[in-house]
């Protein structure tokens, strides 16, 4: 493992209750490099400069931290939708050996990657499931089963809301990663929040460290179960944003 990388690690986490061990770092490492591999043959991530891998990719993963307890990132059971190339779910599994995860995608070959990667770096309760939010969210055996979904997904934040809402359990989360300001848009989506069960819990804006890239993590908590109306069919919620 390169020390340039290991040293980015650790200066992009030093701001985080994050320790890392040998086998995580060389775990991070193993995943740069695959991602790296497979990049050249399929387009998973426009980012591939270590410097902006760490930051962009790694550190922004994990800064889950800065909004939830370490109760739910030890033990809770996460849903990672739109996962694309991992992201937030592969860094936070990595970091949270104990949580369970299934990391969702539209597309069958990021899947595919997302399986060696998980195999490449040994990680047990964590899978892959193939298939649309919209499908997903009325399969029985994701809706409404996890404490905690999240996505860096880059839609509207009402669209987000009803694709992500439905596979949380009530009293549970869900934290969508947002690049600069979030506020506007989470004006936009109350009352979206509403009809889907859930309810602002916190807007928090920081920038990444060694950065200075502004990010937000919105933090919504399902208070009451989604109406079996929603996720609408495929394509509906992008189209026609609930408000």
């Amino acid at each position: 493992m390169e020390e340039r990388f290991r040293e980015l690690m650790e200066q992009g986490l030093e701001e985080y209750p994050i320790r890392l061990s040998q086998m995580q770092m060389e775990q991070f490492y193993d995943y740069y490099q695959m991602l790296l591999q497979w990049n050249k043959v399929m387009n998973l991530t426009a980012i591939t400069e270590l410097e902006e891998v760490v930051t962009k990719h790694f550190v922004d993963s994990l800064s889950l931290v800065k909004v939830m307890d370490r109760e739910m990132l030890e033990g809770g059971k996460a849903l990672d939708l739109g996962t694309g190339a991992g992201f937030p779910g592969i860094p936070l599994k990595i970091a949270f050996p104990g949580m369970n995860m299934v990391l969702a995608d539209s597309l069958n070959k990021r899947i595919k990657f997302l399986d060696e990667v998980i195999g490449k770096l040994g990680l047990s309760n964590v899978r892959a499931a193939h298939g649309r939010a919209e499908d997903l969210g009325r399969d029985k055996e994701y809706r409404e089963r996890f404490d905690l979904c999240v996505s860096r997904a880059v839609a509207n934040l009402a669209t987000l809301s009803e694709y992500c809402i439905p596979f949380v359990k009530i009293g549970g989360y869900f934290v969508s990663y947002k690049s600069g300001n979030g506020r506007e848009e989470t004006e936009l989506a109350k009352g979206a929040l509403k009809l889907l069960g859930g309810r602002l819990d916190e807007v928090k804006e920081f920038v990444l460290p060694g950065s200075d890239i502004g990010r937000t993590l919105i933090t919504i908590k399902k208070i009451e179960g989604t109406a079996k109306r929603y996720p609408r069919k495929a394509g509906m919620p992008g189209k026609e944003p609930l408000h």
